[in-house]
């Protein structure tokens, strides 16, 4: 039997790669750039630990406890400081905790009284019915009113997609929102029906999922699981062409100054849209991959400013904070990564990671570092009561960091479908597939690993 072929090395291509290797079925993972993980990316820096792509994991399923458990991962786990719990949002230029529950919600000076009762009145709202497509902000409006929109959900998908709810697209972007109202006819609903149903699947809510990281940071799973595949991963082994032969997949691929070919059984598409664009796919589909290039993707920096304890007034007893566009600050959101892990800062010293640009501000995304440092310091000054300045300063900016599920998406996820369809033994994966969710990419790996091991049994039945 051929080995199986794996392109893109980020979580998805590898926790598909490591898990087809441990069913003992040959895989070779190429990966165009010398590293592995794709946006997932740590660096240590004088005592501070910076994430320069997700900050965190949730551990919502069973299946990522197995996977940590086989890998070796399992001792390099650190789950998140329960104070981390609860979460901030920002209106009126103050930092107010958001209630975690409906007792507390009615409480809180986040929202007026006309907010909390569209709140209450939304089980009794209509399911949607109409053809046309909605948007996340459309869905909110008619479910909640303007300001939830305004002060929660703006500041959320700014959180998640670096994106613009007026764009992005509900059914896409947050499938689960739009199948609760179809299925139970309301959010609320929905909260307390589906708790057993996710019982049963073994899945955990992602409210009540803990948070957890690893040692070093998040690079050490990409680094750990790229390891344990020892000479079947090929960095720095661009992909080119695919071409669909009679008894599986052709890959051309350049290493060095060579361009070289070789024959698969089963292959796994699993890089970013814009790098499947540029790969000339040759099947007997009718499709190809090169309307990925139209797939929009938010660019983002990331900045971790590192303080003394003693110079910053907010307690930082939380999660982070998110920050809604109608607030005029220059940062989407700020995570208290020191408060979640210990270990991202040295003692006495707090690290505090921020994102800017997004669809939100894209133009101050690339700005150079000394300007988006200052940038971010003087936001956290306003908002967290910081009197000194930083004493480490790290940053990172990914040009195209999230791919945006806005209005129209199911174009591209109707291209996905057709080409598995028309192509056996041809798979396509990655966060502008599954969402950008790291834990719902790395599941992803789990569904990959099992249809293709289904589907060599299928062709090749005396060889598996």
């Amino acid at each position: 039997m051929k080995s199986i072929a794996v392109i893109g090395a980020g979580i998805t291509g590898l926790t598909t790669s490591f898990l087809l290797k441990d069913k003992n079925l040959p895989v070779e993972l190429y990966e165009a750039s010398g590293r592995p993980g794709g946006v997932i990316q740590s660096k240590r820096q004088d005592g501070y630990l910076a994430e320069f792509g997700p900050n965190t994991l949730l551990n919502t399923n069973k299946k990522l406890e197995y996977l940590f458990k086989i890998s070796g991962l399992k001792e390099h786990v650190k789950f998140a400081e329960h104070k981390g719990d609860k979460r901030f949002l920002v209106r009126n230029g103050k930092v107010i905790a958001m209630p975690s529950k409906a007792f507390s919600f009615f409480l809180s000076s986040l929202f007026s009284w006309k907010a909390k009762y569209n709140l209450m009145m939304e089980p009794f709202r209509p399911r949607w019915k109409n053809a046309y497509e909605e948007s996340v902000a459309q869905f909110v409006r008619r479910r909640f009113g303007d300001e939830f929109l305004t002060y929660a959900i703006d500041a959320l998908v700014a959180g998640i997609f670096a994106g613009n709810p007026e764009r992005l697209s509900v059914i896409h972007g947050f499938p689960k929102l739009y199948k609760a109202e179809q299925e139970y006819g309301s959010m609320i609903r929905a909260q307390f029906l589906g708790a057993k149903a996710r019982k049963k699947r073994g899945e955990t809510s992602k409210q009540e999922a803990r948070i957890l990281s690893f040692d070093e940071g998040l690079q050490v799973m990409t680094d750990t699981l790229a390891q344990k595949l020892g000479d079947d991963f090929h960095p720095n082994c661009p992909v080119t062409a695919i071409t669909q032969i009679p008894d599986g997949w052709r890959v051309t691929y350049r290493q060095g100054n060579d361009l070289k070919q070789k024959d698969h059984s089963a292959l796994l598409l699993a890089t970013s849209a814009y790098a499947a664009a540029q790969i000339d796919l040759q099947s007997t589909s009718s499709f190809n991959l090169n309307s990925f290039s139209n797939i929009s993707y938010a660019p983002v920096s990331s900045v971790m400013l590192g303080y003394k304890r003693e110079d910053v007034g907010h307690p930082l007893d939380g999660f982070g904070m998110l920050l809604p566009g109608i607030e005029k600050f220059n940062i989407l959101g700020t995570l208290f990564s020191s408060t979640l892990f210990p270990n991202r800062a040295p003692q006495g010293y707090v690290a505090l990671s921020s994102y800017v640009g997004g669809m939100r501000q894209p133009e101050l995304a690339g700005l150079p570092q000394d300007k988006l440092f200052k940038m971010v310091h003087d936001d956290l000054v306003k908002l967290l009561k910081i009197r000194g300045e930083p004493v480490c300063c790290i940053s990172n900016y990914y040009p195209r960091a999230i791919p945006q599920y806005n209005v129209g998406y199911g174009h591209f996820k109707d291209i996905v479908y057709q080409l598995q369809k028309d192509c056996p033994g041809f798979y396509i994966g990655g966060n502008y597939t599954r969402g950008p969710a790291l834990s719902d990419n790395i599941l992803s790996g789990f569904d990959f690993a099992d249809n293709i091991e289904d589907y060599i049994k299928t062709v090749a039945p005396f060889e598996v």
